[in-house]
């Protein structure tokens, strides 16, 4: 295992008699609007106030900017009800608008704005397009603002299935097979598709290329089922990845990179299913008690140092940063497929990434303080 090491921040542009002031971002406009909530309750619970200045930070369904509580119950998925960010929450937040300015300004209603005070990082929980993909990414880039995890390129890249395959392959990963239905193909062409479907061979998962938390995920048996789940995931996404089942064990494995570029992995973990569900979807990841979570994974030595060999090659092969969760099919003759990788997986304290990173010796609070220190020591502009 790689050691892991404390990381001194660097930052000279922040003074040094306060503590670092973190904005953490949360909610969004995507379908995990309320996955990044319940991911933004268990870093307001667990983050260290004595070494940071919180500001939390909604994002509403329509894109506002809320000053949110700083309650961590509030956001929280409780009871199966699913946490939302609303216009009420807040007075409005007016992101910087220009290099050099890390201020946020606080709209209140029928008054002028005024400073909430400099951000010495962004700490973006946001799932999905319009947060992990890229676009706020983008943003921060444009006014020199440090932040947790991937860059605009490796963002949007990891997030669309069909790009992500690409480069993975061309790095030579070994991927499952699979085929992309590009927007407007399906209503153009139903039967060109089905015969592709066909071509790849039952079971399949049709799934929105650009989506995460399994959202608009349907496992499609025979043909007479491939409409539904067409329509299904077409609901998010107007571009689709149509994936072979592979049949293996459904492993995952935590990468986190330190400040000088030196990546760590974790211990891989196993998804294991209980009562009806048959793959990780929405409802078994986050309502239902329906999977079980082993870490470590109980896998030959063999099998355990090449899943963690390919999380950093799949990591360095989308040119991400600060951390990453790499997902993995290990079949019964021991070879192991990539199936895809996440740039800002699940964050509850009892989400795999997390729960990697404890079983292999890095608890939940230390790992935050790890990735905000990372963020703080990287340089802006390019790297």
């Amino acid at each position: 295992m790689e050691a892991i090491q404390p990381v001194a921040a660097t930052d000279a542009s922040a003074p040094s008699t306060r503590r670092k002031r973190v904005a953490v971002l949360f909610g969004g406009r995507s379908s995990e609007h309320a996955v990044s909530c319940a991911t933004a309750s268990s870093v307001l619970r667990a983050i260290d106030r004595d070494a940071y200045d919180v500001i939390p930070i909604g994002v509403t369904r329509t894109g506002r900017w809320v000053l949110a509580a700083d309650d961590p119950e509030r956001w929280a998925i409780s009871a199966g009800v699913l946490p939302e960010v609303k216009d009420g929450d807040g007075p409005g937040v007016i992101a910087p608008v220009q290099t050099g300015d890390h201020a946020l300004q606080v709209l209140e209603p029928g008054q002028v704005p005024r400073e909430l005070g400099q951000v010495d990082v962004v700490f973006p929980l946001l799932h999905g397009p319009f947060g992990e993909d890229g676009t706020l990414q983008g943003l921060l880039e444009l006014t020199d603002v440090r932040y947790v995890g991937a860059g605009v390129l490796a963002s949007a890249a990891s997030m669309d299935k069909a790009v992500m395959k690409v480069m993975l392959k061309g790095a030579g990963l070994p991927v499952g097979e699979y085929l992309v239905v590009r927007p407007g193909q399906w209503q153009r062409d139903p039967e060109a598709v089905r015969d592709d479907v066909e071509e790849l061979g039952w079971p399949v998962f049709v799934k929105p290329a650009r989506a995460g938390s399994s959202v608009g995920i349907t496992k499609v048996d025979g043909p007479d089922e491939l409409d539904a789940a067409m329509a299904e995931a077409l609901r998010h996404d107007r571009k689709l990845v149509i994936e072979a089942a592979v049949v293996g064990r459904e492993i995952e494995c935590a990468v986190l990179q330190a400040a000088d570029g030196s990546c760590a992995t974790s211990l891989p973990g196993e998804i294991e299913f209980v009562g009806e569900h048959t793959f990780y979807d929405f409802e078994a990841k986050y309502l239902d008690d329906a999977t079980k979570l082993s870490c470590p994974a109980d896998l030959p030595d063999e099998v355990i140092a090449r899943v963690r060999e390919l999380s950093v090659r799949t990591f360095e092969a989308m040119n991400c940063e600060g951390l990453a969760r790499v997902d993995f099919f290990v079949q019964a003759d021991g070879s192991v497929v990539v199936n895809e990788i996440n740039t800002m997986p699940g964050f509850t304290s009892s989400s795999m990434y997390p729960r990697m990173w404890a079983a292999t010796g890095l608890a939940y609070p230390e790992l935050i303080d790890r990735l905000i220190q990372t963020a703080l020591g990287r340089p802006t502009g390019l790297r």
